[in-house]
């Protein structure tokens, strides 16, 4: 087996400073520890170099630099940040394991061949870590144990089969307060002289384990390998909920969009590993609280879905950064919420053959004129069960129609194919019939300017008899024709016959193509 540690040193400070873009990060920002005398837990670069660092009381840090942005330190929201890690982790193995409060552990061993090597998994997992908004420490090991205290210590990037062995000289020197172990029964091994793993490991089992207890001997047989890993699993949620909350309040709606980034590639990981593509989507905008509570404004909650599911970050920004183009901020915002509505399953796609095919993900044109125009600005004509043509479609909502044809898929998977296709009679049907009919029919005297009987059209196919809605009052009775212009145009042609049949008038219906 060989597992990756994904460390986050900085997560207190990350989960608020991600959020942000590093051109943005021109202010000193830091987190504070809370209680009635706080303290500095981590802070940004521009504010270490005011002179602001860990451990400092926030009184002296105001000091140093009035401006400074603080926020209190979030547990809460750093255990939701490191699930979002490991959720969208699963995309390159099932096998991914939560090390709270700050890492994460994956094992890869079993995915090495699927994604090229370890040198290309390596750059995935360091490429993906980053666009999420984090910088990681890494660390690779036999055992998950190891591979956190590497990563804990000042992580370990590279790799070969000697630092996969038991007697490592790197993991015999780290200090014994890397475990995670109880503190006291650290203090009692290093009252007695015993403080690297190096030292625990020489010592006498049995005398070991009387003095400290079974379960620090334990850990010492699972980071060499000698017992078998009791870390839980990580289950992805069923639904993605990514929170982030702004280091300052932002007013303007596409400043939002660099934060927003951070939770498609968060959502995009977990759709990639649970084999799902998103069909409808929501956006929640919480308001800076003050303003909120003084003026009862509620949250922005903004709600779109997509014509077809989907999962490539590049199509769900795109939709995304066109939502936000749209919306009017009544208050500034300090938090966003992205959640999948629906989902759906979605196979992988089939690789290209040209160089770069598979780089440029397409996004289709009606889920771009829908975040533009509004959910409901764009309609789909869809078929509908009547005889008469003018009444043969119906304007549908696009949720409405994909739910739909979703339904319809699920249908026909379960129903065992018949082999049996239209004959020969049925699709000439439906190719005499045209694409383009006109909203009403115009009568054809008046479309060409003179009497039919001055140049007469030439008919090449029909009659067809359309006789129908004697039942609503607006029936019809029409023999139509496939016919062809003085100017050659091929047009769909009908004679009222309502009147009678000798003294029908002749419309034009539509044009074929």
């Amino acid at each position: 087996m060989l597992w990756v540690c994904v460390f986050l040193p900085s997560l207190p400070l990350e989960v608020f400073a991600r959020a942000h873009s590093p051109a943005d990060a021109v202010k000193p920002f830091a987190v504070t520890s809370g209680g009635r005398t706080p303290r500095i837990v981590d802070a940004n670069a521009v504010a270490r170099d005011a002179g602001i660092h860990s451990g400092q009381l926030v009184s002296a840090s105001l000091a140093l630099a009035p401006d400074l942005v603080l926020r209190e330190r979030d547990p809460a929201a750093e255990a939701s940040a490191l699930e979002a890690v490991a959720s969208w982790a699963t995309q390159f193995t099932p096998t991914v394991a939560v090390a709270a409060p700050d890492a994460v552990l994956v094992e890869i061993g079993a995915s090495l061949r699927l994604f090229g090597g370890l040198s290309r998994l390596k750059a995935k997992l360091a490429r993906g870590v980053h666009d999420l908004g984090y910088a990681a420490q890494w660390a690779f090991a036999a055992t998950s144990a190891a591979a956190l205290l590497f990563a804990k210590s000042r992580g370990r990037d590279e790799f070969s089969p000697n630092n996969l062995e038991a007697s490592d000289p790197v993991l015999d020197a780290l200090p014994l307060c890397l475990a995670e172990a109880d503190p006291d029964v650290i203090a009692t091994l290093a009252a007695a002289g015993i403080t690297t793993f190096g030292a625990a490991f020489a010592l006498p089992r049995a005398a070991l384990a009387r003095r400290v207890g079974t379960d620090f001997v334990g850990l010492l047989d699972r980071i060499r390998g000698l017992a078998p890993e009791v870390r839980p699993l990580f289950v992805p949620p069923p639904r993605y909920t990514g929170k982030l909350d702004l280091p300052a309040p932002v007013g303007n709606a596409e400043a939002l969009a660099f934060a927003v980034n951070r939770l498609v590639f968060e959502m995009a990981g977990w759709l990639t590993g649970r084999r799902l593509g998103v069909t409808a989507m929501s956006l929640t905008l919480a308001h800076e609280r003050y303003i909120g509570v003084a003026t009862g404004v509620r949250a922005t909650h903004v709600r779109f879905s997509l014509a077809a599911p989907a999962r490539e970050p590049a199509h769900l920004l795109s939709v995304l950064r066109e939502r936000l183009t749209r919306v009017v901020l009544p208050a500034p915002v300090e938090r966003v919420t992205l959640a999948s509505e629906a989902i759906a399953p979605l196979s992988s796609h089939n690789l290209g053959l040209l160089p770069g095919d598979n780089d440029r993900p397409t996004v289709p044109l009606l889920d771009r004129l829908r975040a533009r125009l509004g959910e409901h600005a764009v309609t789909l004509v869809a078929p509908h069960a009547e005889h008469r043509p003018e009444r043969a479609s119906r304007e549908v909502n696009v949720e409405t129609q994909d739910a739909a044809s979703h339904g319809q898929r699920h249908r026909m998977q379960k129903r065992r194919p018949t082999g049996k296709t239209h004959s020969p009679e049925a699709a000439a049907f439906f190719a005499r019939r045209p694409i383009w009919l006109l909203a009403v029919a115009e009568p054809l005297v008046d479309f060409v300017g003179h009497r039919l009987e001055a140049q007469p059209w030439v008919l090449r196919d029909g009659p067809e008899r359309i006789e129908s809605g004697w039942w609503d009052g607006t029936d019809v009775r029409r023999d139509y024709f496939i016919a062809e212009s003085p100017r050659g145009e091929i047009a769909w042609i009908y004679r009222d016959h309502r009147y009678g049949i000798d003294d029908g008038e002749w419309f034009l219906h539509g044009l074929f193509a």
